[in-house]
């Protein structure tokens, strides 16, 4: 085992065993994204266990510019919490749900608390915390915060920055941001908390956040649509809105492609429409109503099969078939990793513009690169859509990703033509680095400005956003 540097060994020697690692595999266990598209690694982990002690922590780093790497659930898709021989701050250990407040409809939780933790400890308290992504058994709400995650409910619930009331951070030197407050309404100055939601911990270091909840509903209707194209399936979300005055909770679509992967790849997957349609949407509708979302969707589905924007449905009949609806959308990302590499695009667009977007991109993606053929999904509700481009072929590697990067500058051209972002929710990381510098250069000034004010050593993982060269 190597040796700590100086440095390392003295701040290692201040604190309680448990709070760090030098073992080789916990090591290797930081050092890998989820994707294995990026490797680095880590001379050391620490592991606070209060506030306290990631603000000692912090400090000592601080104070000999050693650089740190946050880390929550190590399921970022974009590369931004892997290490290259930063330090890892990982959040593990700071897991507990300090208070609930049913009155309020909020809840105060640390950062190393994992999402599904949090989603059931809301509902034995009867309340709802919306974030849901697939992730959720092993994402953290630091990291989902660092992110400002999204995930399928973002329609009716918003991104992860309009869930969070209040915010506990550590300044790279140790002090300590106390904003743990439940307020909905407070002008006294800036909204300091919003600059540690979706800065992938560039500016300090997330240790609790208190956090939005809501009434459960009383009912929850699930159904797989076939449609014919994407113009139906935003014609249809549209139709949904306004024929369940709002009760759309998610709204996904699902290409042919990607459901044919899944029942491939993914045990027990079956698709419930016959034939594997070239385009079906999963919807979900809530209603605060007993059994109302189910008459919702009967009739809504009804009208919209006389309008011919649906062709097929299947409504789940039981709260076991609805989770296995969203299992088969939930398990396209582990059937598109077993094709084999793919070029990944988290973008979004104007609803309005989704489908002349995906038509335009699919078109000449596909003629760019020969053999290669998109896999299309995501949140359509909301504008965004996992563009991803892949080889007709099982296998693809690395080699695929090259070949298909002239493909990747296109659909960005075109995210930027019809006024998208090339970044809907998995942030930036260190995917994304070279195509912001480009295209957004007076934000990248900006955010360097900001983090200069707050991290003048440049210490907080240094190399996302401010690392442009």
């Amino acid at each position: 085992m190597t040796a700590l540097p100086p440095a390392l060994a003295s701040l290692t020697a201040s604190l309680d065993p448990k709070s760090w690692s030098v073992d080789p595999a916990e090591l290797e266990s930081h050092a890998r994204d989820w994707r294995g598209r990026y490797a680095g690694g880590t001379p050391l982990v620490l592991k606070p266990a209060s506030t306290q002690e990631a603000a000692q922590m912090l400090a000592a780093c601080n104070d000999t510019r050693i650089a740190v790497m946050p880390q929550g659930g190590i399921t970022g898709l974009v590369g931004a919490s892997t290490p290259a021989n930063e330090v890892v701050i990982s959040m593990k250990r700071m897991n507990a749900i300090r208070d609930i407040d049913t009155a309020n409809e909020s809840m105060t939780v640390e950062a190393g608390a994992v999402l599904q933790t949090v989603q059931d400890a809301a509902r034995d308290a009867g309340k709802l915390f919306p974030l849901s992504l697939g992730a959720q058994g092993s994402a953290m709400i630091g990291g989902l915060i660092s992110t400002n995650a999204g995930g399928v409910q973002v329609l009716r619930y918003g991104m992860m920055r309009e869930l969070v009331l209040g915010l506990e951070a550590v300044l790279p030197d140790g002090r300590v941001l106390s904003g743990l407050s439940g307020l909905r309404k407070d002008n006294t100055g800036y909204d300091l908390k919003q600059l540690f939601i979706g800065a992938e911990g560039t500016l300090g270091l997330v240790t609790a956040a208190t956090l939005k909840l809501f009434p459960r509903p009383a009912s929850v209707s699930v159904a797989i649509a076939a449609v014919p194209d994407p113009e139906a399936a935003v014609s249809l979300l549209g139709h949904l809105k306004d024929r369940t005055g709002g009760a759309v909770s998610a709204f996904e679509l699902i290409s042919g492609f990607a459901m044919e992967l899944v029942c491939q790849h993914v045990p027990g997957a079956r698709s419930p429409l016959e034939g594997n349609p070239d385009w079906m949407v999963l919807i979900e509708l809530s209603s605060a109503e007993e059994e109302r979302a189910g008459i919702l969707m009967e009739t809504a589905l009804e009208s919209a099969f006389e309008a011919g924007l649906v062709s097929d449905a299947a409504l789940a009949q039981s709260d076991a078939q609805a989770a296995q609806f969203w299992a088969l959308r939930e398990n396209v990302p582990e059937g598109e990793k077993a094709h084999g590499k793919a070029a990944k695009h988290d973008v979004s667009v104007p609803v309005s513009r989704m489908a002349a977007f995906m038509r335009e991109a699919t078109q000449q993606a596909e003629a760019l690169v020969d053999g290669s053929r998109v896999i299309a999904f995501g949140h359509v509700g909301d504008g965004n859509v996992h563009f991803n481009l892949a080889a007709r072929e099982a296998g693809a590697g690395e080699d695929f990703i090259a070949r298909a990067a002239p493909a990747t500058r296109l659909i960005y051209d075109l995210v930027d033509k019809h006024h998208g972002s090339i970044s809907a929710e998995h942030g930036i990381g260190i995917l994304k680095q070279a195509e912001l510098k480009a295209r957004k250069p007076v934000e990248v000034e900006l955010m360097r400005a900001i983090k200069a004010a707050l991290d003048p050593n440049n210490i907080m993982n240094p190399r996302i956003l401010t690392g442009l060269t």
